[in-house]
């Protein structure tokens, strides 16, 4: 094995993830461009359609306010508050408004106690830890000696925790995205053939979070062929 980030398993394993991560991101921004140059023939905002598809789940009382930077869009369940950035707050373009509802989706989510997310908001502490020790615990018992290969699989099982999160994200996602959609139709915010508009850009929006999945999944099966050409050495 030569150096430990510039070995053969990077080229096996990570730059297949990184095409499929830079295809997903052009792939949103296209779809989020095209859509934010059509306008929406009832003229709803983002910032309105977020309240609308939250107040209609049951999501009551959920703030809403604009913040800097693009698709830095979300939703903070510990103070019950929607963040639309600038171009999605304030404009009525049928990608303001899929963007916008998506995220009250899961504010619709929070409230309703909505098992996945739950099962999300928990592993988000231990998830924290892993993505912060994971690596350098990795990197640190690959340069020790061999019978320190416990500090390798101690690192790879909280790097597990990373893989647990983006796995346990997808439905909630996903499901924020349903909701949204659904919500949008049945209110009659957007047309028929608007919406399908607002469908594209979240089906593009959902390939970012399959591409960080596929990532985390391809990082975890490296650092398990890096421990176990470590150990067939020994």
């Amino acid at each position: 094995m030569g150096f430990f980030y510039f070995d053969y398993t990077y080229f096996w394993f990570m730059v297949p993830a990184l095409i499929l991560t830079m295809i997903a991101q052009v792939r949103v921004r296209s779809a989020f461009t095209k859509y934010s140059r059509v306008r929406t023939l009832r003229g709803v905002t983002g910032a309105q359609a977020a309240d609308a598809v939250a107040r209609g789940g049951g999501a009551a009382g959920v703030a809403i306010r604009p913040i800097a930077g693009s698709l830095t869009d979300n939703f903070d369940p510990r103070n019950n508050t929607i963040s639309l950035s600038r171009n999605v707050y304030g404009s009525d373009s049928v990608a303001a408004v899929g963007v916008a509802a998506h995220e009250a989706g899961h504010a619709v989510q929070h409230a309703s106690g909505y098992v996945p997310n739950k099962i999300r908001a928990a592993l988000v502490p231990v998830t924290n830890i892993g993505s912060r020790l994971s690596v350098p615990l990795i990197f640190i018992g690959l340069i020790l000696p061999a019978e320190y290969s416990a500090v390798v699989y101690a690192g790879i099982a909280l790097y597990g925790l990373v893989v647990l999160f983006e796995l346990a994200t997808l439905p909630v996602e996903l499901n924020a995205s349903r909701r949204a959609l659904k919500a949008l139709r049945e209110t009659g915010i957007l047309y028929p053939e608007e919406l399908e508009g607002a469908r594209s850009v979240l089906t593009a929006a959902a390939m970012t979070y399959l591409a960080a999945s596929f990532t985390a999944i391809l990082t975890l099966l490296r650092f398990l062929v890096l421990a176990g050409n470590r150990r067939g050495r020994d």
